[in-house]
């Protein structure tokens, strides 16, 4: 399962943002010099955009088609955060059309476009961000207090504001999107709607190489219905404490490679999605044809993650020679009723992890609902069929993983079980070996699964 991915080219002509009156230093902001050199680059036909050494503080900026944008080794380009800068707009986030604030890099309809380089693009994600009091120990607690006040009491023990208008937006909630004047609502609690740092929206043949990306304000990168991706030995960092901080979320895009990134990350690590519930199903496109290979996950929610938005489908995909370390979840599948939608196709192999803080391998359909036992069996029989997910045809071979708390666990639906999964060479060491809930065809093929009780050896077909 190879696929044929384009990946950019451009023009041997170089664009330095010096030449556009771009200065380094801790006030100057470059937006203006960075985006003029953007556009005369395309302008004329393409080439290189480059950041040389420095520090570059600049508001946001769009990519445009035929642009590398290119950091020198010791270039950090850092953000801005400003209301006026980041006007909010409708945009999709989470699998749904909701109100963020723009992008720090965006590009939409663009095509042959790349970041390289060995800099560091920060997004200053610090600035909007909560954080949860759990993540936080007691010095960082304080010094987050000393910043900011604004404090909202929990059950997992509270949640730090870094300002008022995120706090009160929290405590309002979001406006009824419905509404013609959903945006002049939504604005008086601006911090509210954090954006991620670079989104990409029907672009085709994008380029991501060496460079790091870090200190996002939502997600670090969304391509979303993108053709030809190549995510390629960068590096993608944020705090464990970072609300939504995921690495990757690849969205309904289709012939895509990522290969030898490291993510480090606060929430999930590489994730696939396809939008959310009937509402997504509504536009076509599935996330399909994709290469993940040679990365390395640390710290994050989930190393490998399908879902929990996956309604339009994702299938055709290929994931050998990686490594997750310390992740809360290492190959981790999620849906929910209400979401639809169909994942298969799945081969995952060649997988190292360690120090699993749950589940080594987990197949949910319980994502949003609390405890599958409880569910209503009447509200699962009147479902409409096209709510149901489903998880099927999915490969998983000579992968081993050092201490988790459960080896394996599957909990799907009654009305529609997981099924077709198929564990071949699998070693794993944990505190619970099997959960089953709901399915059906689950193949083992040299499963071996270390217990404090016992050393399971599986060679059967399951049901649960």
């Amino acid at each position: 399962m190879k696929f044929n991915i384009e990946v950019p080219k451009f023009k041997d002509c170089i664009y330095n943002i010096l030449d556009f009156g771009a200065k380094t230093g801790l006030k100057n902001n470059n937006k203006r010099a960075i985006q003029e050199a953007i556009d005369t680059c395309s302008l004329n036909g393409g080439g290189m955009v480059l950041i040389p050494n420095g520090y570059f503080l600049t508001g946001p900026i769009e990519l445009k088609s035929n642009v590398n944008l290119h950091l020198d080794k010791n270039a950090f380009v850092q953000f801005t955060k400003s209301k006026e800068e980041y006007p909010l707009l409708w945009t999709d986030y989470e699998g749904q059309k909701r109100i963020r604030a723009i992008s720090p890099i965006s590009a939409k309809n663009q095509k042959n476009i790349a970041i390289t380089g060995n800099g560091v693009i920060d997004g200053n994600g610090v600035l909007w961000r909560g954080i949860k009091r759990f993540k936080l120990t007691e010095k960082e607690f304080q010094r987050c207090l000393r910043k900011s006040p604004y404090f909202q009491d929990t059950k997992e023990g509270g949640i730090w504001y870094p300002t008022k208008t995120v706090y009160e937006g929290v405590l309002a909630g979001e406006p009824n999107y419905e509404d013609p004047n959903a945006l002049e609502k939504a604005s008086q609690y601006y911090d509210l709607y954090r954006p991620v740092l670079v989104s990409f929206k029907h672009c085709d043949c994008v380029l991501i190489e060496d460079v790091t990306l870090q200190n996002s304000p939502a997600w670090n990168i969304h391509p979303w219905f993108c053709t030809n991706f190549t995510l390629r030995n960068a590096k993608v960092r944020n705090k464990y404490s970072a609300q939504n901080g995921d690495g990757l979320d690849l969205e309904s895009c289709k012939n895509c490679e990522i290969a030898g990134t490291v993510f480090e990350v606060g929430d999930d690590g590489i994730c696939i999605k396809s939008g959310k519930n009937a509402e997504g199903r509504l536009i076509e496109g599935p996330c399909q044809n994709v290469w993940i290979h040679d990365c390395k996950v640390f710290d994050a929610h989930g190393g490998f993650v399908v879902g929990s938005e996956m309604s339009r489908g994702v299938r055709n995909i290929l994931v050998e020679n990686c490594t997750f370390i310390g992740t809360d979840v290492g190959i981790r599948f999620k849906s929910a009723l209400g979401r639809g939608g169909v994942v298969e196709n799945i081969t995952i192999q060649n997988i190292l992890m360690a120090n699993i803080v749950e589940e080594a391998f987990i197949f949910t359909m319980g994502y949003v609902l609390k405890n599958l036992e409880t569910t209503k069996t009447d509200e699962m029989t009147t479902t409409l069929k096209e709510d149901i997910p489903e998880f099927k045809n999915i490969y998983m071979q000579d992968i081993s993983c050092a201490n988790a708390k459960v080896g394996i666990k599957i909990e799907g639906l009654s009305c529609l079980p997981i099924h077709h999964l198929y564990f071949k060479n699998i070693e794993l060491t944990a505190e619970e070996a099997l959960m089953l809930h709901f399915a059906e065809h689950i193949h083992m093929d040299n499963v071996h699964i270390h217990t404090p009780q016992e050393e399971h050896c599986l060679n059967e077909v399951l049901k649960g």
